[in-house]
């Protein structure tokens, strides 16, 4: 349906931000498993719920202009999830990398909230719907502060990823030396198996031919003696 005027406009909007605000929710539940900060895991926790009050906002807000709940996708917020998820398949981060990674992509997905709302807040008190104003200042608020709390917490969460990043890569190399002795014992143990099998072989191909010779020396000794008896009987 085309959007002819502001009122259309807002209803559009507030699709839009639902849409986005319940992607989300989904994508919070997933970070705070990625997550081992304490205060962050914390944090995120907390605008979890927060989130889910936002939805339940933005529901009102759809019920004070007379209309039910509906959202529109939003291909502003799945751009920002689909680069995490790209970003995860594609260079396959270890754990602190992805935590490191993850500050950045919580800080944008902030952002394209705070420019949502900030809109939206100003379409509604346009259309003088000072209700859904209300409402959606609630939610701007919000988001405000969460992305103050990861701005002030990005240096020490940065530094926990570091460390663990540090420690990661140690163990790494660790298991890269393990292997390495691994794969050196093993080569000195067939080259051992092997010198043992030759050695083995020798000492059979020379018992073999020593009992050839005796028994080439048997035989001449029988084949002497059968000549020397007839010798002696026709004598």
């Amino acid at each position: 349906m085309a959007v002819t005027n502001a009122q259309e406009l807002l209803k559009h909007d507030l699709g839009d931000l639902l849409y986005a605000e319940k992607q989300i929710l989904k994508g919070l539940k997933q970070m705070i498993r990625e997550t081992s900060n304490p205060g962050m895991r914390t944090r995120l926790e907390e605008h979890h719920g927060e989130t889910e009050q936002q939805v339940a906002n933005l529901e009102r807000a759809f019920a004070a202009i007379g209309e039910k709940p509906r959202g529109q996708k939003c291909p502003g917020i799945l751009g920002i999830l689909e680069e995490k998820k790209e970003f995860k398949e594609e260079e396959e981060p270890s754990k602190a990398v992805l935590e490191a990674f993850n500050l950045g992509a919580g800080l944008r997905v902030e952002h394209y909230e705070i420019a949502a709302y900030r809109s939206a807040i100003a379409l509604a008190r346009s259309v003088r719907q000072s209700e859904v104003e209300a409402l959606l200042t609630q939610n701007l608020e919000q988001e405000l502060f969460m992305a103050q709390y990861i701005e002030g917490a990005s240096a020490a969460a940065l530094q926990d990823a570091k460390m663990m990043m540090e420690r990661e890569e140690e163990a790494a190399a660790s298991s890269r030396q393990r292997a390495a002795t691994r794969k050196s014992a093993t080569k000195r143990s067939a080259a051992k198996q092997g010198g043992a099998r030759k050695g083995g072989a020798a000492k059979g191909a020379a018992k073999g031919a020593a009992k050839k010779a005796a028994a080439r020396k048997g035989g001449a000794r029988k084949g002497a003696a059968r000549k020397g008896g007839r010798t002696a009987t026709r004598r």
